[in-house]
């Protein structure tokens, strides 16, 4: 969470400190105005001031950082060699006196070589591209990379690129290869290219895309572009959630929230040298679609009017972004690696994502004459300029009051793969569903801990209640739940455990350290500045929320989390605040018995956990022959084998969505899509295995709600 903390004494504390240094900035203490040596100077004077848990630069701190910041630079040892290596290793316990003195001679040593490498790797692509593959040699190539050790010659270095090179051809060559039979299928006078003209073709498609990475990523990437990534590997020992954001980092970090976005409606992120899918915004294009999925990697992209498409594995982010975002209503086409390991092609048609899909959004939910509410909450939102009128606490109020009038009975709100957002909001959102108390407890470091509080007597919502949560739900969501789940309100349903994040952010414009600078923008500085913890005194951090009734999902044994980040900060405890459990209208241990008991039997879930299982062994094998015969063998069981996954998505309930009374009117003049929009999601739900548990769950409590409401008129 960002920016979302009210102020205490420990920001107020880091805010004067920082007005002191604005003024010690612009006298002689800058002796060196040049810009990358000011900007380690704020840097670390930032974190080591404001940060939760600021580390020592020391010389275990310089090790973390030589090794970190080397992979980061090379992270599929193609550019450095083992001397290289040697000789980088001379400043291992150099980089944090360095970082005291302002040096930066550790970046300037590796980046000259790096442009070094870069240069002499372009003739080795060049001459691997310019001689075939021969595809019938049984060999194979480790995607793995932290399975290679760095090379001692140019010839070995040749051979790391050839079998590259060999393996991102053998793609290309199965796709020409299919799309020649698929021709010859449809007209038997058609004549198939040779296998030599096909593996030309596929050589070429490699070299283009290849050529493309360098000249317009590599060879476009600035020394500013390539210090800032020396900064952010800096700056992330401290935890994994802060980071530096560079000038043009910082305006796309500003403008990310606003207004409406061309294309297909994701969010992307860079893993090593892999650009992965991590949210699909609600009603967008390749949320519509239902064909793409958080985790897929994109590996090509491309345009309509394209034959061929673009390779964007090694791309800058922003560059892979621009090839994958265009006008409305044109299509583009992406090569997609699932999780299983899968790689298919994905068509999207363009269009204009509102980023108001990400609001709150409820349908009623019917079963057997009984009626049910969801609510949908993909984010934590807030306008902090108009928070009366725009956050998502506001708007699930709004939604729970439209869904009592259509005679709701029980409700489920829908957590998962909610990434967080606002303190205020959920401190806010969990007073609609109790009388009043402590929600979450913050402490910086060497400060009391700070109980924020719902004081609202009133409850919106007073009936049955569950949660569902997955791994991904993370920071405000799992403030959300836990306290639900404390105060014995609602049942969580969901993963093992949620993602595990229980720390605070701040952002800071780095510029507002220094006056009168004239050494250009500095950017900003999100870090670390508070952990919360749960109501109970525990945290969240590394352990998450544990689910009451833990269900099977697709990422059951796939590593996610906060768990499995360099460096997070540990988990700990503080004391439980005061609080009295809900006064509880159900057997709260019996309602969780009988939901684990329907599930342990629920043959779709048994199929989901298989489906993960299956899917964790193709991650864990990284080996893949460059053999074509064998690769397309290994292909083609692996797509036989997947096909017995494909009820998963055929599953059908037997319960049915609606649309709230309002929503209901609103179609009746809709111009924005919104029924069609709805109507999409709807049919999701109605295959939802864990919304329909949610529903049963509900039946429960309402059957012992109402047995203890006779039981009081007895009485």
């Amino acid at each position: 969470m960002k920016d979302m903390m009210k102020m205490n004494y420990r920001v107020l504390l880091l805010m004067l400190l920082l007005a002191f240094a604005s003024c010690s900035f612009t006298s002689k203490s800058i002796e060196n105005p040049d810009k990358d040596k000011l900007l380690i100077q704020v840097v670390t004077y930032v974190l080591q001031q404001g940060h939760f848990d600021p580390i020592q630069l020391d010389n275990t701190f310089s090790k973390r950082l030589f090794e970190h910041y080397i992979e980061r630079v090379d992270p599929a040892k193609r550019f450095f060699y083992e001397s290289d290596y040697e000789q980088f290793k001379k400043y291992e316990t150099q980089i944090d006196d360095q970082l005291k003195s302002f040096n930066i001679g550790f970046f300037d040593v590796v980046d000259d070589r790096l442009l070094q490498r870069i240069e002499e790797v372009k003739l080795i692509y060049k001459d691997v591209l310019s001689e075939p593959f021969d595809y019938t040699v049984e060999e194979s190539f480790d995607t793995d990379s932290e399975n290679l050790d760095y090379v001692y010659s140019r010839r070995e270095m040749h051979e790391r690129w050839r079998k590259q090179l060999k393996f991102s051809t053998l793609s290309n060559y199965d796709d020409i290869y299919e799309d020649e039979k698929q021709k010859q299928e449809k007209d038997a006078a058609y004549v198939m290219k040779t296998e030599a003209e096909i593996e030309k073709e596929a050589r070429e498609a490699t070299l283009r895309s290849i050529d493309i990475y360098f000249n317009d990523n590599v060879d476009d990437q600035t020394r500013e572009d390539r210090f800032s990534t020396y900064v952010n590997t800096i700056v992330e020992e401290f935890d994994p959630h802060t980071y530096y954001l560079a000038p043009k980092g910082k305006e796309d970090f500003d403008t990310q929230m606003s207004g409406k976005l061309e294309g297909i409606g994701a969010r992307l992120t860079k893993r090593m040298d892999y650009i992965k899918i991590v949210e699909l915004i609600s009603g967008g294009p390749a949320w519509r679609s239902q064909l793409l999925e958080v985790e897929d990697v994109i590996l090509k992209v491309k345009q309509e009017n394209e034959e061929k498409g673009i390779d964007i594995v090694g791309m800058r982010i922003s560059d892979a972004i621009k090839y994958i975002k265009g006008p409305k209503g044109t299509k583009v086409t992406l090569t997609i690696k699932k999780v299983d390991g899968t790689v298919k092609d994905v068509t999207i048609v363009r269009d204009i994502v509102e980023l108001g899909e990400t609001y709150a959004k409820s349908s009623v939910v019917e079963k057997e004459n009984k009626k049910f509410g969801i609510i949908n909450l993909p984010r934590f939102y807030v306008d902090f300029d108009d928070y009366k009128n725009l956050n998502a606490a506001k708007d699930v109020r709004r939604e729970i009051e439209r869904l009592k009038q259509d005679g709701m009975e029980g409700l489920i709100l829908d957590l998962r793969s909610n990434g967080g957002g606002s303190l205020p909001t959920v401190v806010e959102m969990a007073g609609l569903f109790i009388k009043e108390g402590p929600v979450v407890q913050v402490r910086s470091t060497d400060s009391p801990k700070e109980v924020l509080k719902d004081k609202d007597k009133s409850i919106v919502w007073d009936g049955p209640l569950v949660i569902l949560v997955n791994e991904l739900s993370a920071s405000a969501s799992e403030i959300m739940a836990a306290a639900m789940q404390d105060y014995k309100r609602a049942i969580v349903i969901g993963s093992k455990q949620t993602y595990g994040k229980g720390t605070v952010q701040n952002v800071y414009n780095l510029n507002k350290l220094v006056r009168n600078n004239t050494n250009g923008d500095l950017g900003a500085l999100a870090f670390t500045t508070q952990k919360y913890y749960r109501i109970n005194g525990g945290s969240v951090q590394l352990e998450g929320v544990k689910s009451d009734v833990q269900v099977p999902g697709r990422f059951s044994f796939i590593e996610v989390g906060e768990k499995e980040k360099e460096n997070p900060l540990p988990y700990d405890e503080i004391d439980p605040a005061q609080y009295d459990t809900w006064e509880s209208y159900f057997d709260y241990e019996k309602t969780i018995k009988k939901s684990k008991q329907r599930m342990s039997n629920n043959e779709q879930l048994k199929l989901i956990e298989e489906n993960a299982r299956w899917v964790k062994n193709k991650i864990d094998n990284t080996r893949v022959s460059l053999n074509y015969k064998t690769f397309k063998m290994q292909s083609d069981i692996n797509e036989q084998e997947s096909k017995r996954f494909d009820a998963i998505s055929e599953y059908k309930t037997n319960l049915s969505f609606q649309p709230t009374g309002y929503e209901r009117q609103l179609f009746t003049k809709d111009t924005t899509n919104l029924q069609e929009k709805r109507e999409r999601w709807y049919e999701n739900l109605s295959k939802d295995v864990y919304v329909e548990e949610a529903v049963h769950i509900l039946e429960d409590i309402k059957m012992s709600y109402n047995l203890k409401k006779v039981a009081k008129v007895k009485r």
